[in-house]
């Protein structure tokens, strides 16, 4: 019996940080290009919904996960519009996607289904195997596409930034586009391409949540995004690191939730903010150490 909740334990934890591991992936591919982009809660939230909507209005899980990835990538699109094409402001312009994709999607959600709170349940992604009744449901989330599909982008996202031509490409967008140009790289078309990456792994994230949920709930990301950001900082923008971050944070988050439910006394207010102080001390922690790249935030005229 031990054995099974500590397996659950470690469970929740893997289910808990699958959108971050998502998140932050993207987080690396756009900001290892050059755009700083906190547009990651929104483009989660949007991912999220896109996929209940497709997988409503058709009945298809699989048809569901491909609009969740369009509408994602969608509004990753703003983003490099306004901060590649027209140079605005990074920070500005992701707080701005994501105050829109709040209200947008709360929007939408009442047009739908006439509700402020959440939609009506759909389909999910199944796993590829069932473990037995009453288990930790270990076998079912090793078995779940888009768990495996996070495991892999992980290691793909390392080798293909540091690995391929695409990968130096970008990074050298990131850190030295001037430079870049005298080599012949087009930067405009690198930082796209990490922008728009991180709209399509971003939208995974999103709609893992609404998959997981079976659902989409109003503004139901929580924070999710900027927790994704965290890691990627923490991680160095490196793949592996942030993936062991969000692992961390996902951890935090777990042991949260199972103090609530074991009646420790503590309240619940202060168990609800675990997951927050950590990365808020994460961050302190690594005031003076962590580099972005250095070309990250500043539009570039070429």
């Amino acid at each position: 019996m031990k054995d099974v909740v500590t397996l659950a334990f470690l469970v929740q934890i893997v289910r808990i940080s699958v959108p971050y591991v998502l998140a932050a992936l993207g987080g690396t591919f756009s900001e290892r290009g050059g755009v700083i982009n906190i547009a990651l809660e929104g483009i989660m939230l949007a991912g999220a919904f896109a996929f209940v909507l497709g997988s409503f209005l058709t009945a298809s899980p699989l048809l569901g996960v491909l609009c969740g990835i369009a509408g994602a990538v969608a509004l990753a699109a703003v983003l490099g519009l306004v901060a590649i094409r027209f140079g605005g402001d990074h920070i500005v312009t992701g707080v701005a996607i994501n105050l829109l994709a709040v209200g947008l999607t709360k929007f939408c959600l009442k047009l739908v289904w006439d509700s402020s709170s959440n939609s009506t349940r759909v389909e999910s992604i199944e796993p590829l195997a069932r473990g037995a009744a009453g288990g930790s449901g270990l076998v079912e989330l090793c078995t779940h596409p888009l768990v495996l599909l996070a495991a892999l982008l992980v290691l793909g996202a390392h080798v293909l930034l540091f690995r391929t031509r695409f990968g130096l490409r970008l990074r050298a967008c990131g850190e030295h586009p001037a430079a870049a140009v005298t080599l012949g790289i087009r930067v405009h078309r690198m930082r796209w391409a990490g922008v728009l990456l991180s709209g399509l792994l971003a939208g995974l994230a999103g709609v893992w949540l609404a998959a997981d949920q079976h659902q989409f709930t109003d503004n139901m990301t929580g924070g999710r995004g900027y927790i994704a950001l965290a890691a990627m900082i923490f991680g160095k923008w490196r793949p592996g690191y942030a993936a062991g971050a969000c692992l961390l944070f996902g951890a935090a988050e777990a042991l949260q939730i199972t103090l609530q439910g074991t009646g420790s006394g503590i309240p619940t207010q202060l168990l609800q903010m675990l997951p927050y102080v950590l990365t808020i001390v994460t961050l302190v922690g690594l005031v003076g150490r962590a580099t972005p790249p250095a070309a990250a935030g500043k539009p570039f005229e070429g």
